[in-house]
């Protein structure tokens, strides 16, 4: 299973593009700004779409992609792109976006019993399976319902965590101890100066993330997502001046993992 990193920023300048993985060839974490990586031709074999949260940096590029695929995939028989994500993330994408305002609305589009989109919801703790590969929907702690995901390659197999946009979070680290952890992303969207910033917000700063880092029991490769256009060098270096166990560092856009 490789996963493929097509946006890691918390915001966008050149070269920076928002969250988003590609996991594979037909599965996209998030789809933020990052999905403007991909060629005409993997946009048409994206299939699911699992989505951590509502914000915009996350979901933006989920009509522009049902948009630019849909008359492909009808004609390749190859059914609607699944968005999957807590009921309440669906609720916030059906009104604020595909209203036929901000966006048209392609749940129902080209037609009713042919749409481009189709919502499937799920909840903390699902566990998701998509051929072998074993998807976990995590808790996070943010300012919209939100959730992380742990992703395998089979079941019992090393897992990728992505923490999702969250701030501190117990229930994160409770049910980490469980899981065969070996790669783990999680943000650090503000520096330490921004810290009550970082805490109105539901991000982490370096401090607040190496406070949750401990709760691990053993070093493990750790990955910074978040951080916005800029500010990477002083966050990473804020970070390792903690001296922390694990291998940290800051995530970018092209990383590949190969996962088995």
């Amino acid at each position: 299973m490789i996963i493929r990193t097509l946006g890691c920023s918390g915001s966008i300048a050149a070269g920076s593009r928002t969250t988003s993985f590609l996991v594979d060839d037909d599965l996209l974490i998030d789809a933020g700004t990052g999905v403007g990586e991909l060629a005409l031709d993997e946009l048409v074999r994206v299939d699911h779409i699992l989505v951590s949260h509502s914000h915009l940096d996350h979901v933006l590029a989920i009509g522009l992609l049902a948009d630019t695929v849909s008359r492909r995939r009808a004609a390749a028989e190859r059914g609607p792109v699944v968005v999957h994500a807590l009921p309440a993330t669906l609720a916030a994408l059906r009104t604020h976006i595909f209203n036929g305002v901000i966006w048209p609305d392609f749940t129902r589009l080209p037609t009713a019993d042919a749409p481009a989109l189709r919502f499937e919801p799920f909840a903390v703790g699902d566990a998701l399976g998509f051929g072998a590969r074993r998807i976990e929907v995590l808790e996070a702690r943010h300012t919209v319902p939100a959730v992380g995901f742990a992703v395998q390659p089979h079941d019992g197999a090393p897992a990728w965590v992505f923490s999702g946009d969250t701030g501190p979070n117990p229930a994160l680290w409770q049910r980490l101890r469980d899981l065969p952890l070996a790669h783990l992303v999680i943000e650090a969207a503000f520096g330490d100066e921004e810290r009550e910033l970082a805490v109105i917000s539901g991000h982490l700063c370096p401090s607040m993330l190496g406070a949750e880092l401990a709760h691990l029991a053993a070093p493990v490769d750790v990955h910074i997502t978040h951080v916005k256009p800029g500010e990477v060098e002083a966050v990473m270096s804020q970070i390792a001046a903690l001296g922390l166990p694990h291998r940290v560092r800051a995530l970018a856009c092209g990383d590949r993992l190969d996962l088995r």
